[in-house]
Parts: C-alpha cells; structure tokens; sequence
C-alpha cells in the first residue's frame, strides 16, 4: 500500500509541548510513537504513552478526561487502556491512524484551550519514568536481509564463496527467543558457553567474542490464522511500526554450536529493545525505493515481488551504533561512533519479510517481533558489528582513551540510535537503545 501523507506530516505544525519543537528532539508532533511506561514516584502500573519531546502523554488519563471520547478514536483508545501495546496493535492500520489524527489535534499548538490544559495534566517527564518493552512479544524472528553484511561475514568464512546459493531468493531468518529480549538500559551479563579453539577439546566458560548488532526491528500488528498467507501487496498492513534491536552475540559460543541448525546459545542471552516504536504512519515522508538489485542478481520470485512494495517499500532511515568504555566514561568522553549505516540498503524489505514468514502458512500474532539482522552498508564506516569492522578480531578498533578492542569487554556500554530526514520534513526519531556489559556469572 502506498505511503500517505497528510497534515500530521506538516512539517510547519508546532505543539503546545515546547521540547518537541526544538530541531534536535527525536519526538516531534509528526512522530507520535507509541510506548509502555510506569511512573517511578505514583505506585501505578504499566500505562501505554505516546512520546511528545521529552514528554510522555499518559493516554489511559487522557480518557478520563473524555479526549479520546469521539466514535472515530474510541476503539483504539480503549486498547490503549492496557498495559501493553498489544490490543492497539490488533486492531490493524485504520483504529491506529485514527488515533494518530486525533492526537495530533490535541498536541498542536493551535489546539483548543481546553484541550491543551486537559491534557498538559496527563504528562510526564521521560527522566521520571521507567520505560518497558512495549509489547508482550509471543514470538521473535530474525533475519539476515543486509546483502553487505552477509558478504562481509561470508568472506571471513568462505572467502572464495561468501554468500550462499539461495541468499538472492529467500530472506534468510530463524526462530529466536522471546524471553530474553530486554528493555534498553536493561544490563547484559556475558554468557558462558562452549567454544573450541582449532581441533583442542572443546572448553565452557565466558565468551572471549561478546558482540553487538545494530538492527531494526518491526512488529506485527494483525496477524493471519494459521495455514494462510499474507500477500506481498497487504503485508504492510500488517505492520505496526519499527524500533532499535541489539540482538548481542558470542561469536566464538556460535561458530561452535551453528552448524547445522543454526544459532542457539550464542544469541538467546540477550535482546536490547528500545522503547518507543515509531509507527509506519510517521515514517511515510521516508519511504524510497527497494535495493536496487545487481546486474545478474535474481529478481525477487513472485510471491515477494509487489510493485508498490518495489517502488516504496524501503525506508531512509540513518542508524548508529556508539560505544563507552569504562575508562571513557571516568574521564568524561562522549560515547565515540563505531558504524553508521542506512536501512535503504537492505536486500530486502520488511514486506517481503513478513510475506515469506507466512508463506508456508505459519500464523504470525499481534505483538511478534521480526528483525533485520545487522545493517550494514559497503562502506567499512557503515559496519553494523565489530565482526565485520575488526575482521573477526585481526585488525582492532581504537577508542579515544587509546584502548583497542576486538569484541566488547566488561563495563562497555554500547548506544543504537536511528534517525529519519528529509528535505521538507521535519526529522524523526527512533530514540537510544542502551546497554552495558556485566561479569559472566561464576561457573
């Protein structure tokens, strides 16, 4: 389905909430993404928020107030009443923009008094809220669609033959695991594992290659009943909206246990989430054309070709990955950039995706998470992991205090960050997704 555009894009329109103004704010009034918090100093529970500069619109209060009261919003903001994002995400596209529309109305700086006052009552401060997984995520699935990371990790391996035959026909994914995905902020212990060092036995202790991947993630918003499809031209209708993924990796633990059904133990410790999801309303002024494909490349088989989907279903959006050292931290050194790349560059859409996951009928469900895997461009400041940027460990990076690092170490913090511009529009963002290394557990 093509983008629409209309005056919640505005890149003119200002709010009564002076912070969403200002040119740096990730949360502008043509954002409006949707999150779980719960407020540290009031004893409540888990409240579904929409962030507004470095604010956040407690929307179970705006219905007390009767805000959301009109029959075009009703539906969707009694979902919102929950403490998960996973009722307004059944409802599908139509509820969702809705709701938008009529926030907007409310956040505007030319929305009525009364309205305004009403809900300025219903704000909090972001630095005084515990910010939660947005949604209660039954399934996660990620992917391997960054043809360049693909081909970097491949040469480290095969170097005569990185890409497998069937990468340019399928949207490589596997099954990942619910339970550990994690808040941003949440810290990360260093897993323990088996790994093996050329023909020696076989040794289990702490990992040695603890590694970050910069990812987008994208949530199913209606599902499909099991044994249908999704087709390719519908598939963004299924499709809420996206946040940050740092799916961590013990790369030694996994180049052990990989083979032959695939990563277990090396990525099942740990899944950073950020906590705003940005819906796929806010990104339409940001949607491009699909990779342009290689001379020789395949074209997409039928079921993953939609010409709509060809012409729009990539998405211009500036990822970045930043670490802190312990040592950087002490002595006040901003978090240094690591990589910075596009999603434009994917090999595949989020639509092709979601349409392969269900092409065999498998039911997909409100609130299942589906990640890109890392997001890598051709460029080597455009590396997505510190496999790819240190060739498995050979060639280090150096931080401003002059340590090097390999792979990640106790005490480093590692921040994703994801942005959205164009000309014309007002910049968007995704928010940080933060984590810090903990000691492995004593074995």
């Amino acid at each position: 389905m093509k983008p629409v555009l209309d005056e919640t894009h505005d890149s003119k329109v200002q709010s009564w909430v002076e912070s969403a103004n200002v040119a740096s704010s990730d949360f502008p009034i043509q954002n409006l993404p949707f999150g779980v918090f719960r407020r540290r100093d009031a004893g409540t529970g888990a409240r579904v928020g929409v962030a507004i500069g470095d604010r956040i619109l407690d929307l179970h209060g705006m219905q007390s107030e009767g805000l959301l009261a009109e029959e075009s919003v009703r539906l969707s903001a009694n979902a919102c009443a929950s403490d998960s994002l996973n009722p307004l995400m059944s409802l599908g596209a139509g509820p969702r923009r809705a709701l938008r529309r009529r926030l907007h109305a409310i956040l505007r700086q030319d929305a009525p008094a009364s309205d305004r006052q009403a809900a300025a009552r219903h704000l909090a401060a972001q630095t005084d809220v515990d910010m939660l997984l947005p949604a209660v995520v039954g399934d996660y699935t990620d992917f391997y669609a960054s043809i360049f990371h693909a081909t970097n990790v491949g040469k480290l391996f095969r170097p005569d033959n990185p890409l497998l035959p069937n990468y340019k026909y399928i949207p490589i994914g596997y099954h990942g695991r619910a339970s550990s995905l994690v808040p941003t902020g949440t810290p990360v212990r260093r897993p323990s594992g088996q790994t093996r060092d050329g023909e020696a036995d076989p040794k289990f202790g702490p990992t040695k290659a603890l590694d970050y991947e910069l990812e987008l993630g994208f949530f199913v918003s209606t599902g499909n009943p099991l044994g249908e499809t999704i087709p390719i031209r519908e598939a963004e209708e299924h499709i809420f909206g996206i946040c940050l993924v740092n799916d961590w990796s013990a790369r030694d633990i996994q180049s052990w246990e990989y083979q032959p059904l695939g990563p277990f133990l090396g990525k099942s410790f740990a899944t950073s989430l950020s906590p705003w999801v940005v819906t796929m309303e806010a990104l339409a002024p940001f949607r491009t054309a699909a990779f342009a494909r290689a001379d020789g490349d395949p074209a997409p088989l039928p079921y993953l070709f939609g010409q709509s989907d060809q012409e729009q279903g990539g998405l211009n959006l500036w990822l970045e990955v930043s670490l802190l050292s312990v040592r950087m931290r002490e002595a006040g050194i901003a978090p240094v950039v690591l990589g910075r790349s596009n999603f434009r560059d994917m090999y595949w859409t989020m639509a092709q995706m979601l349409t392969h996951h269900a092409s065999n009928g498998c039911n997909l469900r409100a609130g299942d998470l589906l990640a890109s895997g890392t997001v890598s461009g051709a460029d080597k400041t455009a590396r997505g992991c510190l496999l790819e940027l240190t060739s498995r460990g050979k060639d280090p990076v150096t931080l401003p205090t002059e340590e090097q690092r390999k792979f990640l170490e106790d005490g480093d913090e590692v921040i994703l960050r994801g942005t959205c511009e164009r000309e014309g529009f007002r910049r968007i963002g995704l928010g940080s997704c933060r984590g810090a290394i903990l000691p492995a557990s004593a074995i």
